[in-house]
């Protein structure tokens, strides 16, 4: 009998004996090494909670805003009760938020707010929750470009606008409840101009019962808003497409009596309502 055809196939069993082995050396040799290697030290470790602090918050008046973000969660977690580890939440919910972490600091919020509702400082974690939405995706400069709200997913503004509504409910006259009333306002203006967006839509594709009902939902929902003006357009247009002239003329009625000024009675182009310079 040809030796080869025999000695064929136990060369390759031996030949895939020997990777496995090999395999299993290299293996064993790689785990000791990992085991061999120093642990990774804790800096913080036999920290006082006034320390750890104490260098959280350093980091986040700096802007590491990260580093205070893992400080103050460590400080939380190894001292879950006193002064520190309520402080921690708060500060840990701003510094998330600066992060861009926005639902971390949300969490946090309601956290403090769930934990600590009779807090001297649970007002601020209403308006910081708030506030985390409001800006979420403005950056530090929202105020100086020229960002239009309305054109946003209107989920993260209602959201804003319900934080702020409830601290208003809660502290009428606390610190923060002048500022959370003018976001509201700007807040609310902004949903109806979303709505109005939506309603010229459908008014643009010819969908012109969707862009009425899309119009009448602006002045139901954000009534005395500048967002009215527009949408008391959007209602004189669709009305006259759809050939309800007398309704047409009603809504151009209101509009003349409520905003004489209004861009849309003449033929000067109109200025965002956002616009504030």
């Amino acid at each position: 009998m040809d030796a080869t055809r025999i000695d064929g196939p136990l060369e390759g069993k031996v030949r895939r004996a020997a990777g496995a082995w090999v395999a299993l050396v290299f293996g064993v040799l790689f785990l000791a090494g990992c085991n061999l290697l120093p642990e990774q030290k804790d800096e913080t470790a036999g920290w006082s909670a006034e320390r750890m602090y104490a260098a959280a918050n350093e980091e986040m008046k700096s802007g590491n805003y990260t580093r205070a973000v893992k400080l103050f969660e460590t400080l939380e977690a190894r001292f879950p009760y006193g002064r520190y580890a309520q402080q921690a939440i708060l500060e840990g919910a701003y510094s998330s938020y600066r992060a861009g972490e926005t639902p971390a600091a949300t969490a946090a919020c309601d956290r403090f707010i769930r934990t600590y509702p009779n807090h001297p400082n649970v007002d601020y974690a209403y308006y910081l929750k708030g506030l985390v939405h409001f800006r979420e995706d403005q950056g530090l400069l929202g105020y100086v470009y020229e960002t239009d709200l309305s054109e946003r997913d209107p989920k993260s503004m209602k959201e804003s606008f319900n934080a702020f509504k409830e601290l208003e409910q809660k502290f009428p006259d606390g610190r923060y409840s002048e500022d959370a009333r003018a976001r509201m306002g700007y807040l609310s203006n902004a949903l109806g101009m979303y709505e109005v967006h939506v309603a010229r839509y459908y008014f643009n594709r010819g969908a012109y019962v969707a862009a009425v009902n899309r119009g009448q939902a602006a002045l139901i929902n954000y009534p005395r808003t500048r967002s009215n003006e527009a949408a008391l357009d959007v209602l004189v247009r669709g009305y006259e497409k759809l050939g309800m002239q007398k309704l047409a003329d009603d809504s151009r009625r209101i509009l003349q009596a409520t905003f004489p000024e209004s861009v849309y009675l003449s033929e000067a182009p109109a200025k965002p309502w956002w616009k504030l310079w």
